[in-house]
């Protein structure tokens, strides 16, 4: 099946009519909308915006009509336009493009707000509510409901799971604070999980989880209290012999990354067979720092089949690094899909673009995506529509 997509979101479709908007994609070349089915919260400009250019989302929030029956204790929060309209149906109701969703599974604050039991927490027993965590029973029942969910009560062609694992601490929260220099040591240490469902599921794999966790807490705390500061370079260097030299840190990397494929796993067997699974595999630039977040390219390329990568880079050169790369990490089979952002702060200038998607191509990687409808200047999206016309059908 072909992939051309533009990733959007339920309130710009529902502003700007789904009809009007989906004559507007196909006229773009494009076959595929991928539309957010679960979101987290935001502060948007949107140059195309109808009744405002600044948008806060409902955080945290379903923007289709799910079915509580599907879940556990965990459950989606409905969005306030749903009141209104079910922009899903319609747009799957309108029939003439492929209609995708992209889920924001574990990543949401007020879902982790409503169930502290799990969300991931730091050495100190501090809670991440931002992040429910991927070892959590509960948590784990949500996600594969909300794809079990979506993919039953709408005819969707499939799915792009983001957010399925351990997101880094540095990802961001509204309005944080710190007056420490936070370095990759720091943040490595910081993001860990040691909730109760991952120590238990770690020592039941031979792990010394409890040990590591009140080493890493030690190792914070020394810092912490210390007159030191240490630069990003020395830090990623840290950060990197600790890796190596601490079998018990390695080991629970491992675990981390084997919780999350196990729970991509069960959404790919359970949600319809007819509908595509592919993973959007890391917030991290370039794409082979995944690993941090429980993600192993190689078992979730070999699990789902499809990796949805995000370009998100300034230069083609770049893209061809990152591009390179995936290729030696991900099985031969796997399908391999680009996301890109065609302005500031990625490419910036139609050229360099055009040749991005020209060496994507080279490179074999001809399903692509666009981020994002709604964020886009009208200059922009008219760069899409060229760039398509450049790649094979």
């Amino acid at each position: 099946m072909s992939y051309k997509a533009i990733l959007t979101y339920a309130w710009d479709l529902h502003e700007h009519g789904v009809s009007g908007a989906v004559s507007e994609f196909a006229a773009m070349g494009l076959d595929t909308v991928t539309m957010a089915g679960t979101y987290h919260a935001g502060k948007f400009l949107r140059p195309q915006g109808k009744s405002g250019k600044v948008y806060f989302p409902e955080d945290g929030t379903a923007y289709f009509r799910h079915d509580d029956s599907r879940y556990g204790a965990i459950r989606p929060i409905g969005n306030s336009l749903l009141d209104r309209a079910d922009v899903l149906g319609e747009l799957c109701d309108d029939g003439r493009l492929a209609a995708n969703v992209w889920l924001v599974l574990l990543h949401n604050t007020a879902l982790g707000m409503r169930h502290p039991d799990s969300v991931v927490r730091n050495a100190f027993g501090d809670p991440y509510y931002y992040n429910l965590c991927p070892s959590a029973p509960e948590a784990r029942a949500y996600a594969v409901g909300l794809a079990v969910d979506v993919t039953q009560t709408y005819p969707v062609s499939g799915l792009s799971l983001e957010a399925p694992g351990f997101t880094p601490y540095a990802h961001g929260y509204h309005h944080e604070m710190s007056f420490v220099r936070q370095e990759p040591w720091f943040e490595g240490m910081m993001g860990l999980c040691f909730c109760d469902h991952c120590l238990a599921a770690a020592t039941a794999k031979g792990i010394d989880a409890q040990g590591l966790k009140t080493e890493v807490a030690r190792r914070i705390e020394d810092f912490l209290q210390s007159e030191v500061d240490i630069p990003p370079d020395m830090g990623q260097a840290f950060w990197m012999a600790d890796i190596a030299t601490n079998a018990d840190l390695r080991a629970y990397l491992d675990f981390r990354c084997a919780q999350v494929t196990g729970l991509v796993a069960e959404i790919r067997d359970r949600v319809r067979r007819d509908a595509e699974v592919a993973v959007i595999p890391s917030v991290a630039r370039p794409t082979a720092g995944a690993w941090y977040e429980g993600t192993d390219l190689r078992a979730l390329g070999e699990t789902a089949g499809i990796i949805e990568a995000c370009f998100y880079e300034p230069s083609a050169g770049r893209i061809a690094a990152d591009l390179f790369d995936l290729r030696r990490r991900l099985p031969a089979d796997t399908v391999l899909r680009g996301i890109l952002r065609p302005s500031f702060p990625d490419i910036e200038n139609k050229a360099e673009f055009l040749a991005a998607i020209d060496l994507l191509v080279a490179g074999g990687v001809t399903d692509l995506a666009f981020y994002n409808w709604g964020h886009q200047r009208r200059r922009n999206l008219e760069w899409i529509g060229e760039a398509l016309a450049r790649v094979p059908g």
